[in-house]
């Protein structure tokens, strides 16, 4: 896929401009790991409704379903690996080319692909809780306990779905054993922030307190259509801030945004870095690249 030399030029200018700029990142970083995202280049949420928190938490029916469908889903997330445009990210922050990220994903490529400081603001599928207890194990371990309790679903192949979700033949999920902390038998769930659910306080105040010491805001990969992400866009553009996307798509901030460029976050954050980092003027490296 070719980039648009005209979006890299101008979003290269603004990096150069801001290179303390909060980066914001979503879904979209993400699928050329193999992961799915949530919504279509409209914003339209592809596929069932996500499962609900409060859902979880009091039907055990939705309980069970969740875990059939997350034990045949995670070997997804275990085995992503983080892709060109993580790296990129990574080796901008690391020259001081960019500031620190906020990410809405729970998947942890940022911080293998060598990113410090990030903030999960949904927390992370690689953890989970007990909620009884407050007991926190790794999903791995989890993972383990539910193949025991259901060894003729381990293994079975499943169509993934975004966030270590996966597409189950509901009659497999009859009789699906859910387990429980090995601690205090009490309800496990992993360390994410459901739909229908809350960021944590501390962890939005933390948001918050970046988006203020931040001169920019930079979103890549993301449609903010959840509000945690969006309410970030709204408070850096109520003080002023200059705001700009990669984002292959529609975003609920695009009336924010100064700049924006939608293609392959693989391929252009990459492009992006040469740019930057290349010692060249951006007019030449854009000449060679075009």
């Amino acid at each position: 896929m070719s980039v648009n030399t005209d979006s890299l030029h101008e979003i290269a200018r603004f990096i150069e401009r801001h290179p303390d700029a909060l980066v914001l990142t979503g879904a979209g970083i993400s699928t050329a790991s193999g992961i799915p995202d949530y919504r279509d280049a409209d914003g339209v949420r592809r596929g069932r409704e996500p499962i609900q928190g409060p859902a979880f938490r009091t039907q055990p029916a939705v309980r069970q379903r969740y875990w059939a469908r997350s034990m045949a889903g995670w070997p997804v997330m275990r085995n992503a690996q983080p892709n060109a445009g993580h790296a990129a990210l990574a080796r901008l922050q690391a020259h001081g080319l960019l500031g620190p990220i906020v990410t809405q994903n729970v998947d942890g490529l940022h911080q293998r692909a060598g990113s410090a400081g990030v903030l999960e603001l949904h927390g992370s599928i690689h953890a989970v809780v007990c909620l009884a207890c407050g007991e926190r194990q790794a999903r791995s371990a989890v993972q383990a306990q539910l193949e025991a309790l259901n060894p003729l679903l381990a293994g079975v192949f499943a169509q993934p779905a975004p966030d270590g979700d996966a597409h189950v033949d509901p009659d497999s999920i009859e009789g699906f054993q859910v387990p429980d902390c090995l601690h205090c038998g009490g309800m496990l769930q992993p360390d994410v922030v459901f739909f229908g659910d809350s960021v944590p306080g501390e962890r939005t105040s933390e948001a918050r307190e970046r988006v203020e010491s931040a001169s920019a805001l930079l979103v890549v990969g993301s449609s903010v259509m959840v509000h945690s992400g969006y309410r970030l866009c709204a408070r850096a553009a109520e003080a002023g801030k200059p705001l700009a996307a990669l984002n292959a798509g529609k975003t609920r901030a695009d009336h924010l945004f100064c700049l924006k460029a939608g293609e392959a976050l693989q391929e252009l954050l990459p492009r992006l870095e040469a740019m930057l980092r290349g010692g060249m003027a951006l007019d030449d490296v854009l000449l060679r690249g075009a």
